[in-house]
């Protein structure tokens, strides 16, 4: 994996420079924030700050040869208020000499104390190099940098894929959820969180944003490297989330289970990469306790039983944050207006193709061109792109399969061998095939139950072996025989065809 870089990031050089602190203290009404790279969201967010609020405290800097509300369709800026475009347009530029000037990335960093770099990953290592050389030529190090970006990067050395806040670990991360019509729902609110390693850069960053609309409640947390883990996984499962409502729109009882299992993995996996990553990138100057930042717990540590002894196995002391779990919830929902998430839509799309073609897409490539056909483009779909890179995220932070079987499931709908996808099909389209996915796939290799079953013997249907397992002192020999002799008494279902599937293909 990449080594990590430094990136000096914080609003204050030197503690003890109280005179600096109180002057940040007391002017953060004032303070600005700019996003660099004005696709949907910042756009959407700039309509929401400038319907809400008369302080004018954003800036937005397209990138170069791209308009300012380039993002929105022409049907959309038909129905904005003349009035709040006007608002969002002098949020992109400025007079000078009698000349209208379009906002630059130096521009932000002149007048803001937080630039957001709202790039997606085709263009976000670019930006973060460029911002940190303007912010040392400008004499501008005390402007915080963030990020957006809903996908994994890669790196073009040794093309591995990674989590951009792990390998800039001081690089602030902004989410939450805004679908990007709702924000301009005038009458709507949202959450969001500020993560910085750095509880005070939290504290006072989460401050600023959270006055650039009355309507958005921006709160701040430490976890950035784990928020943006989830963002990223959290677009894929989006995907799932919205094959499964199109294709079973009409088995509302079982959409419950589904969304409920993508979002506990989303928090399943995170937990184990953070208790990865954690022991490298230690959180800074906890000037705060994570309660007073508004986390209910300082740690929320999870334990495993090995031969005997209990041994830290994953940290969920992230998932207090509520803005993130919302980003979750919220992208894999179908909306009561508006359009869901593109990520959503694009599952939307698959489940379109299985219902036309009766089977998997042969590859990526295939269903990239039925999302165009929807006005879909690749560059998009950040769940696409995560899910590229999926095998290597999954092997870089030692992920099981038992937390991420969801994920396991719809990447070898696309990557399988075709006689692989075809039972993967049978599993997406039948619902008592896919509950039974969730509830089995979900627990760990060592269940005796799940093993027993992945060799079509249902325990509960062989007493005479759930004797011998638990009440008798008969050999591993015998045990053995039982098994083999009842191997093929009953026709194994395709959900256990497809947990064996992916037990080849994912490994950890």
């Amino acid at each position: 994996m990449n080594k990590t870089k430094k990136i000096k990031n914080s609003f204050i050089g030197e503690l003890n420079n109280e005179n600096l602190i109180f002057s940040l203290l007391e002017n953060i009404e004032n303070c600005k924030v700019g996003f660099y790279s004005v696709g949907l969201y910042p756009a959407s967010l700039a309509y929401n700050c400038a319907m809400h609020s008369q302080s004018n405290n954003i800036l937005l800097a397209p990138r170069s040869g791209r308009d300012l509300l380039g993002a929105f369709s022409s049907e959309v800026l038909s129905n904005m208020e003349p009035e709040i475009i006007g608002k969002i347009e002098k949020m992109g530029h400025y007079f000078h000499e009698g000349k209208k000037i379009i906002n630059t990335l130096e521009d932000l960093l002149l007048k803001c104390k937080i630039v957001i770099l709202a790039s997606n990953s085709n263009h976000i290592q670019e930006d973060i190099s460029k911002a940190q050389e303007l912010r040392k030529s400008l004499n501008r190090e005390n402007v915080v940098l963030g990020s957006l970006v809903g996908s994994f990067c890669i790196d073009d050395e040794n093309n591995k894929p990674y989590i951009i806040c792990n390998k800039y670990p001081n690089l602030a991360f902004f989410t939450g959820f805004h679908r990007h019509g709702a924000l301009r729902n005038p009458t709507d609110s949202f959450t969001a969180n500020f993560c910085h390693p750095d509880s005070l850069i939290a504290l006072i960053g989460a401050a600023i944003l959270n006055q650039l609309s009355p309507n958005i409640q921006v709160s701040a947390g430490v976890h950035n490297i784990e928020s943006q883990y989830i963002k990223s996984i959290k677009n894929i499962s989006s995907i799932f989330a919205g094959f499964v409502n199109n294709f079973h729109s009409d088995k509302p009882g079982m959409l419950p289970t589904i969304n409920t299992v993508l979002l506990t993995q989303c928090l399943d996996q995170a937990a184990r990469v953070s208790l990865k990553v954690r022991k490298e990138n230690k959180f800074k100057n906890l000037h705060f306790s994570l309660k007073e930042l508004g986390y209910g717990e300082d740690t929320i540590i999870a334990e495993e039983n090995i031969e005997g002894k209990l041994f830290e196995s994953a940290d969920y002391t992230f998932s207090q944050l509520n803005a993130v779990k919302a980003d979750v919830l919220g992208s894999m929902s179908l909306p009561t207006e508006g359009k869901p998430t593109r990520n959503f839509q694009a599952g939307q799309v698959l489940s379109d193709m299985l219902l036309r073609l009766k089977r998997c897409p042969n590859d990526v490539s295939e269903f990239i061109k039925w999302c165009d056909k929807f006005s879909l483009s690749q560059g998009g779909l950040e769940g696409l792109k995560s899910l590229k890179f999926w095998p290597d995220i999954y092997k870089e932070f030692n992920i099981k399969n038992n937390n991420c079987s969801m994920i396991n499931l719809i990447y070898l709908c696309f990557n399988a061998k075709s006689n692989e996808k075809s039972v993967i099909y049978e599993v997406l389209i039948n619902s008592e095939e896919i509950t039974n996915f969730c509830q089995e796939s979900v627990k760990p290799n060592l269940c005796f139950e799940l093993n027993y079953k992945l060799q079509g013997i249902d325990l509960f249907d062989n007493k005479g072996l759930l004797y011998e397992k638990f009440l008798s002192n008969s050999s591993k020999n015998n045990l053995g025989k039982k098994l083999y002799e009842n191997k093929f008494s009953k026709k194994i279902p395709n959900f256990i065809k497809a947990i064996k599937i992916i037990n080849k293909y994912f490994t950890n």
